[in-house]
């Protein structure tokens, strides 16, 4: 038995396959999800999200946005998600150094949300890419 697992940006479907089992970064921690889950509703925080598929990982970076589970589907809507392989480390390291840079100005609500996502974006990239690569 297997989850349809769906990872949707605003710009594409990054990801759509039948997966074993996927564990995602849930605002009140990292969830488990396996076939047959209890259909919930929850907010998705930046970081990982983990699909295995015959007994193998695959790894992706998300940002914030929401998952609806229900008993064969796991759909995620996203900000971000971008699949390890697709992840270039020095990109991502000059945008983490940019956004902590910028986040010690003087800067408005708006501003700081937005570069606070940012910073959000490249740790939860480099976090994938660094345990891919080892």
């Amino acid at each position: 038995m297997t989850l349809k697992l769906e990872i949707v940006t605003p710009e594409a479907r990054i990801y759509s396959e039948d997966v074993d089992f996927v564990t995602l970064p849930g605002v009140e921690g990292d969830m488990g999800i396996y076939p047959r889950h209890i259909p919930l509703m929850t907010q998705l925080r930046a970081g990982e999200v983990v699909a295995r598929k015959g007994g193998q990982d695959f790894f992706l970076a998300v940002g914030d946005g929401f998952v609806e589970v229900t008993g064969d589907r796991v759909a995620i809507l996203t900000d971000m998600a971008i699949r390890s392989e697709n992840i270039d480390e020095q990109k991502v390291e000059e945008a983490r150094s940019r956004a902590e840079a910028r986040l010690k100005e003087k800067l408005s609500n708006d501003e700081q949300a937005t570069v606070s996502a940012s910073l959000a974006h490249s740790l939860a990239q480099l976090h994938v890419k660094r345990r891919t690569r080892r």
